[in-house]
Parts: C-alpha cells; sequence; structure tokens
C-alpha cells in the first residue's frame, strides 16, 4: 500500500511538473515572438518560423492576414496526429498542451509598444525562448513542430536531429532574405545560432546518463530496450530487495539524454513498480555508440 502510494505521489509531482513547466513555456516562447521577433522583424526556427512567414505573406499578399498563433497551431495539428501514432499518446498529451497554452499566450500576452534594433531583438528573443524550449525538454514535454518530426525521421531513418533541424531552418533564413532584405536573414540565422546554444545549455541533449533499473521483470525491459534503441545493457542476477525481501535484478546501461523519454516510458510500460535511477556521466571508454554531435 505505502509503494502504491509512492508511486501515485511520484506520478502526481511529475504531472504537475510537467504541467508548469509547459505553461512555462508558453509565457516564454510569446514573449519572444510579440515583444522581439516581430518588432524586429526576425523569424524563429521550426514550426514558429514557418508560421511567422505565412502571416508575413498573408499581410502583404492577401487580402485577410493570418494570425502568427493561428498558424502555429494548424501547423502542429498534423503532428500532434503523426505523434500519437508513431511516438505515444502521453507524450502527444502534453505536447497538445504545450502547444495550445503557446498559442493562447501569442495571444493575449502583447506589448503595449516597442521598437528596438533588430541584433538586441534577434539576441533577447532568442534567449527567452531558448531557456524555455529548453526547460521544457529537459522536463520530458515536447514543445510540438521539429521535435515531433525529429522523433520519427531518427527512428525512421537514422537521420541525427542536428542536421534535419539545420535543414529545416536554413529554408526559415532563406525565405526571411527574400521577404525582407539579407540583413534580416542574417539577423535570423543569429536568431536560430543563439536559440540553439541556450536550448542546449539548458538541455545538455548530448550528455550521457547512467540508468540503473531495479526489477522483478528483465527479459521484457531488456527486450523493450533493444526493440527501440541498440544500447549494451550489464545484468546484475540475485539481487535482493530490503524492503520486501524479493528477488530482483539490476540492469545497468549507458545512453544518451536524447533516449530518456523512450527508455522511461518504455520501463514503466514493462514493470509498473519498477525502480529507476538516472544519474549523468563524465566519460564513456569502450564500446559505446555515440551520437553524432554537428
Amino acid at each position: 500500500m505505502k509503494l502504491f502510494d509512492l508511486n501515485r505521489l511520484s506520478r502526481n509531482y511529475g504531472f504537475l511538473v510537467k504541467i508548469g513547466t509547459a505553461i512555462l513555456y508558453s509565457v516564454m516562447v510569446a514573449v519572444a515572438l510579440n515583444f522581439f521577433w516581430h518588432p524586429g522583424h526576425i523569424y524563429s526556427s521550426g514550426i514558429t518560423g514557418f508560421a511567422q512567414i505565412v502571416n508575413t505573406v498573408t499581410s502583404r499578399y492577401m487580402p485577410f492576414t493570418i494570425p502568427t498563433e493561428v498558424m502555429y497551431f494548424a501547423l502542429n495539428v498534423p503532428l500532434f496526429i503523426l505523434a500519437w501514432f508513431k511516438i505515444g499518446r502521453e507524450f502527444t498529451g502534453y505536447t497538445i498542451f504545450a502547444v495550445a497554452m503557446s498559442t493562447i499566450m501569442m495571444r493575449f500576452i502583447q506589448p503595449t509598444q516597442i521598437s528596438l534594433d533588430p541584433i538586441l531583438c534577434a539576441i533577447f528573443g532568442a534567449a527567452v525562448n531558448g531557456i524555455g524550449t529548453g526547460m521544457a525538454l529537459k522536463s520530458g514535454i515536447s514543445t510540438g513542430g521539429l521535435d515531433i518530426l525529429g522523433i520519427v525521421v531518427r527512428k525512421k531513418t537514422g537521420m541525427n536531429y542536428g542536421k534535419f533541424n539545420i535543414l529545416v531552418n536554413l529554408i526559415i533564413v532563406l525565405i526571411a532574405g527574400f521577404l525582407f532584405d539579407w540583413s534580416r536573414a542574417l539577423y535570423t540565422a543569429l536568431n536560430i545560432f543563439i536559440n540553439g546554444r541556450f536550448i542546449d545549455s539548458v538541455y545538455t541533449q548530448h550528455n550521457k546518463l547512467q540508468v540503473m533499473i531495479v526489477t522483478e521483470h528483465p527479459n521484457a525491459i531488456i527486450e523493450g530496450i533493444q526493440e527501440k534503441m541498440h544500447r549494451g545493457i550489464t545484468i546484475f542476477h540475485d539481487v535482493e530487495g530490503a524492503y520486501g525481501h524479493t528477488e530482483k535484478t539490476v540492469l545497468l546501461t549507458i545512453i544518451d539524454t536524447y533516449d530518456l523519454y523512450d527508455i522511461r516510458t518504455t520501463v514503466e510500460k514493462c514493470d509498473p513498480f519498477v525502480f529507476m535511477s538516472v544519474t549523468e556521466v563524465q566519460k564513456v571508454y569502450g564500446r559505446f555508440r555515440e551520437q553524432e554531435v554537428i
């Protein structure tokens, strides 16, 4: 009974942390967009950037204007469907909430009047959004858009997420040059670069993690992990739990931070009462499959 209460408390705490982080992210992306990017004519990366492009094109060449926040949500809808079938329902649920909150905040958090140098707009907009996105990713929340596409492309083709991200953002920079001028394209490139650096500084997805799993169902977990990712696993047999004096098995593996969501959901699906600890690793020697770093 106590173990059940602890598991439920842990799940509730995790849920509240993710919801709070999603709301914080939505506020920060709205501030970045409305206080810095729009006034400076700077484009964001990913889906937000494409939503800004549609807003600019419709306002200039169409008899109507599609607001950035509306297009932002609309572009994410097919990605929600993709994530639901290809990644997972819990992942998709948090993503929908984060994107919906961001859409609302983009609409209602508006500056009264602001006019800044475009370089300042690029730097501060990227910093605010990068910190918010990094915090969301670190809490296991997707911010939609390229997060979803990147995960699916990586699973299907093995293509490095960094390469995919650079390719998409290069298109945004080129469009920014044609819509405004090439100095604005350079500001957009600066914004995207700084945004990525802030995300990495908070999220540190290329860090290595040591995962220790204590379970009564080792075979199911091993099969589940190796089905999703190619990771070596060390097995410690005949381990006894001090509380219930039940026989358990300890599994030890090293992963990239980016794999943490997959391994956590896989392990919890195989054993709802599993004990799992995660610690950062300074350096890995021997046979370890590194992700290519861009």
